[in-house]
């Protein structure tokens, strides 16, 4: 017995040890992941030394953005059957290689050019997109980890990993103010891009030793919800959506009655009719969003002319690196708030501990996706109406980043709520195609609108570049209200 007790206390100590290398990777591949999202802060590098047109540096940015999605639903397989290790291992590959590309590239090209050259401007986005696929490899080995290591609480776990990834870009641009910039010259994107490259794959690679999924020392196969009548058994496969959506007794006395998905499907998920109304949310609240990640630098840049004259005005570079800050901020305290906020007033069944879980409920989680497109929806109109100086952007770049934050905060605890924690990494995948399409559809017509009023090719400059434009994001967003109306009533007392 004490032979026993002794071996007991060792793997419990091991695990512990073994958890706690898995924490510190996780929040340092987060902390890395969200480095694409730094472009805004190379775009006046860019257009200053390599004269990229506008749709140009969209379509550089557009690449790494939408690098994360193509195989979201791969990587998320890849997670399901092998572990974020396995991920982890696979962005350190991407980073090294995507990034290094990139500032060779850059290295190369003459700083005497007067016209782009179109084999650069395509070399760029083939590397940006690398990179951008690295970014997708990395956000599933961070939440992952942090989900299937702590699915007693999936909210918190996936809430912290996802500020932390929300911070990247905060933190890699403090980075590249203290250490790559000059005052006179601006950042010097070379160096850089080198380092992202070094500093990612290293840390990364790291990953690949630490994020394992950690077992329990004893698994009890099930979770007990107490009822007053009933007791019903769920393990952490089960779905709380299944069959008919409606008001079941159990959930009248405050416990939801969860049956298993058997059999679960891609087939099964797209034929159901929830699921597309979600991804519709999901492609204007992203969509959306990272329009204006990727477009901020050129939105300030397109203001600046206006104060330029103005003692004491900013300079384009610090303007953009401040907006770039404000939505790092939003978006890192936006994911901060939500996932534990989201556990306490909408707990999930997902639990795999031995604790009886109370399944009384406050509001449908559903209602903080309605908040991030209500957010959306008065920001794009305040950009129509309110914007007449950089200064005004302080409202694009929080609303911006507090509805991107949320939205992607709140989407694993409902999908696992609404299909169950087995397939979670497929089926968030899936979900994830919504802002592969919507990044395209909301940033280019953002950049033809701008090329329209420019001239010669060179950057817009004054309001009328995105009135219009925003004027229509304003009543796409409306739109999305009243379909996630409708999935807030379908799902209140299951979600």
């Amino acid at each position: 017995m004490p032979l026993s007790v002794q071996s007991q206390t060792q793997r419990t100590h091991l695990r512990r040890v073994r958890l706690a290398f898995a924490c510190v990777s996780i929040a340092a591949n987060a902390l890395c992941g969200g480095s694409v999202f730094t472009f805004s802060l190379m775009s006046p590098a860019l257009v200053d030394h390599l004269k990229l047109t506008q749709p140009q540096l969209t379509t550089i940015a557009l690449a790494g953005m939408m690098g994360q999605y193509p195989f979201a639903a791969m990587i998320g397989k890849v997670v399901d059957k092998y572990g974020p290790w396995a991920c982890s291992i696979i962005a350190s590959c991407l980073f090294f290689t995507g990034f290094g590309l990139f500032a060779k590239e850059i290295a190369n090209t003459p700083d005497d050019i007067t016209v782009p050259s179109s084999s650069t401007f395509h070399h760029l986005t083939v590397y940006f997109f690398i990179a951008g696929l690295g970014t997708a490899f990395s956000y599933f080995s961070s939440i992952f980890a942090a989900c299937k290591n702590f699915p007693d609480f999936i909210g918190i776990a996936s809430g912290t990993s996802i500020t932390l990834f929300g911070l990247s870009p905060m933190f890699i641009s403090i980075l590249a103010s203290r250490f790559f910039s000059h005052p006179d010259e601006g950042l010097d994107v070379t160096r850089f891009l080198q380092f992202l490259a070094l500093f990612c794959g290293a840390v990364h690679l790291f990953g690949a030793f630490t994020l394992h999924i950690i077992p329990l020392p004893e698994d009890p196969p099930s979770v007990v919800l107490e009822d007053p009548e009933e007791s019903v058994h769920i393990d952490e496969q089960t779905a709380l959506l299944h069959g008919k959506r409606g008001r079941t007794a159990g959930v009248e006395t405050g416990v939801v009655v969860a049956s298993p998905i058997k059999d679960s499907s891609v087939v099964d998920l797209v034929k159901d009719r929830y699921f597309w109304a979600l991804a519709f949310v999901l492609f204007v609240i992203l969509g959306s969003s990272e329009m204006v990640i990727s477009n901020i630098g050129t939105i300030v840049l397109s203001l600046a002319s206006q104060t330029s004259s103005t003692i004491g005005a900013p300079s384009t570079d610090v303007a953009t690196a401040t907006q770039v800050r404000f939505l790092s901020i939003a978006n890192t305290l936006s994911r901060l708030v939500v996932g534990p906020l989201a556990d306490f007033v909408s707990p999930t069944a997902t639990a795999s501990g031995t604790q009886s879980i109370s399944r009384k409920r406050h509001v449908s989680r559903v209602a903080f996706l309605f908040f991030s497109v209500l957010v959306l929806t008065f920001t794009y109109l305040w950009m129509v109406l309110g914007v007449k100086s950089p200064v005004d952007l302080w409202a694009l770049s929080i609303g911006a980043g507090v509805a991107y934050g949320s939205a992607f905060t709140i989407l694993p605890s409902l999908v696992s709520s609404a299909w169950g924690i087995d397939d979670l990494g497929r089926n968030f995948g899936i979900l994830t195609y919504a802002p592969f399409l919507g990044a395209p559809a909301f940033s280019y017509f953002y950049a033809f609108n701008a090329a329209s009023h420019s001239s010669d090719g060179a950057v817009c400059k004054g309001i009328e570049c995105w009135s219009t434009t925003f004027l229509w994001y304003t009543a796409v967003a409306v739109v999305a209200c009243g379909v996630t109306g409708y999935l807030w009533r379908s799902w209140r007392d299951q979600v």
